[in-house]
């Protein structure tokens, strides 16, 4: 018990505190220049036109035409970005669990699109595909789930938020600064605990247990075995533990073209299904949406989608749908080619 004990203050500990500091500070790097250019467009005016762009997408899942800011930020930073944006919005909206569930599911396909878009790109995916798949995959789901929840009427009542920043007395500056470093050390919080619980659920073995119950269904989905473990690496820890080990394994030439594109294509409408959704539920929104029917829409999609492929011409696949990543030179098996 004492070597126990010794190990965990000399060695986990201090790489957990660096785990939390480094995604923090990443966090921090994307985030800033994001709400200062927001700040800047809202006292030059321009946030109510930026609505006015988006008012028709949002009207079609049920949200106020202002919440489009909050999913913009989102495909454009990450998870962590939108929600500041929320927060720093939510005193000035009523909104029902049923609205912040569909934004949560919405934000959850749509996310770094800048950095994860990329790193499905690299691993054979091209660039129109992976973008498109990600933005309209959410308005689908964001859609059904609005009809589903208003025709029965169901988490329509007004949301609790775990956590929302304190209602500012004036508008200056100086505390629309302090109000930011608010935000943010809240969200280090945030980080902090669900960094903790990924780490236990790991000694605790969950994630094994993940893996042995989601095999069968890949398999189900028409993904190699060769690919599983990695997409259940994407879809448990995210889209860029899976994705670049995707990306080595793609250029080996050791999974076939197909399986790569179904494999990537199942990780960008559902990864990091742990902290992510442990995110978006402190916005206050219900797991029925940002996990239940975002993992039956993505596997449902993947299904239908990998039956399609069979149908389609290598020569379409090719042209429209993937590319190839693996260096003509390289042998077999060679996970350094580029």
């Amino acid at each position: 018990m004492q070597k126990i004990w010794y190990s965990f203050w000399k060695n986990t500990l201090p790489d957990l505190a660096k785990e939390i500091f480094a995604v923090f500070f990443l966090l921090f790097k994307l985030t800033l220049p994001v709400i200062i250019i927001v700040k800047i467009l809202e006292e030059m005016g321009a946030i109510p036109y930026i609505s006015a762009l988006l008012e028709p997408l949002m009207v079609l899942v049920g949200l106020p035409e202002n919440m489009g800011i909050v999913w913009t930020t989102t495909m454009i930073t990450n998870v962590y970005g939108g929600m500041i944006i929320f927060f720093q919005m939510a005193d000035d909206q009523v909104l029902t669990v049923a609205q912040v569930t569909v934004l949560g599911s919405m934000m959850l396909i749509a996310h770094s699109l800048p950095i994860e878009v990329r790193i499905v790109q690299q691993a054979g995916v091209r660039l129109a595909i992976a973008l498109s798949l990600r933005i309209i995959s959410a308005l689908i789901l964001g859609i059904i789930l609005h009809h589903v929840y208003s025709w029965g009427n169901w988490l329509q009542q007004p949301v609790e938020l775990l956590w929302q920043p304190p209602a500012q007395t004036d508008d200056t500056l100086l505390t629309w600064c302090i109000s930011q470093l608010k935000s943010f050390a809240m969200i280090l919080l945030i980080i902090a605990v669900l960094l903790s619980l990924l780490r236990l659920l790991r000694w605790l073995h969950i994630e094994r247990l993940m893996i042995w119950l989601l095999k069968p269904v890949l398999k189900i989905l028409g993904i190699s075995p060769k690919a599983t473990s990695l997409t259940i690496i994407g879809i448990t820890l995210g889209l860029s533990f899976g994705g670049g080990l995707l990306i080595r394994e793609a250029r080996s030439g050791n999974i076939e073209p197909q399986d790569c594109f179904a494999a990537l294509c199942l990780l960008g409408l559902c990864h990091s299904i742990i902290e992510d959704t442990l995110l978006i539920m402190t916005l206050g929104a219900d797991l029925s949406g940002i996990l239940w029917a975002r993992l039956a829409f993505s596997l449902i999609f993947i299904a239908i989608m990998t039956r399609m492929l069979k149908a389609c011409s290598d020569t379409f696949k090719q042209r429209y749908l993937m590319h190839n990543v693996v260096h003509p030179t390289a042998p077999d098996g060679d996970s350094s080619a580029r």
